[in-house]
């Protein structure tokens, strides 16, 4: 049974977009890093606002990027992608569905089926899977900036119910970037 991630970039007070991104610059290494942690994915699962952002990597100008960014982008291309929107009436990029509503038994159902992991993608779909138990592992990658005023990370963990996790997995970077991967135990 494949499990599913959520993959983050969080600033130091908490937050996960501002939808400018400028504070959350990769550091060296970074990249390569985040490339690795997506490459055993084979679906990713997205709100719109998560979609539109990650769809720069379907056709990017790669002229002055790095070689770990056009690994990255074949890994992203590789992959399938949900994309949950009632508001999209279709989508662009390469393997990728669109569907109105996210069905929790329907994502334990192409939980068991898959023979690769899943990823879920934004703050919405992230707590609605959370709550629902279907999440198994949840990463952020820690930069040391404040935005103060966007969305926070913090209210994709549910309120009302104890999550107990356990770090199994920790890495620093350049630039006071950190990794931390977790393990949801209940």
């Amino acid at each position: 049974m494949a499990k599913l991630h959520y993959v983050s970039v969080m600033s130091l007070d908490g937050y996960i977009g501002d939808g400018h991104y400028d504070w959350s610059i990769p550091a060296e290494g970074s990249t390569a890093f985040i490339t690795e942690v997506m490459r055993p994915i084979g679906t990713y699962l997205y709100g719109r606002k998560n979609f539109e952002t990650m769809s720069f990597w379907e056709t990017p100008d790669l002229a002055n990027m790095g070689s770990e960014h056009h690994d990255f982008m074949h890994v992203w291309q590789s992959a399938e992608k949900i994309v949950y929107s009632k508001s999209l009436k279709s989508v662009t990029t390469r393997k990728t569905r669109l569907e109105k509503d996210f069905d929790v038994q329907k994502i334990r159902e192409l939980k068991a089926k898959s023979d690769k992991d899943l990823c879920i993608g934004g703050p919405t779909l992230a707590a609605l899977a959370i709550r629902n138990n279907l999440v198994e592992e949840i990463h952020l990658f820690v930069v040391p900036t404040t935005i103060g005023n966007a969305i926070p990370m913090i209210p994709v963990l549910p309120k009302d119910i104890v999550l107990r996790l356990e770090l199994i997995e920790e890495r620093r970077f350049s630039e006071g970037w950190v990794y931390l991967r977790y393990r949801i135990l209940n």
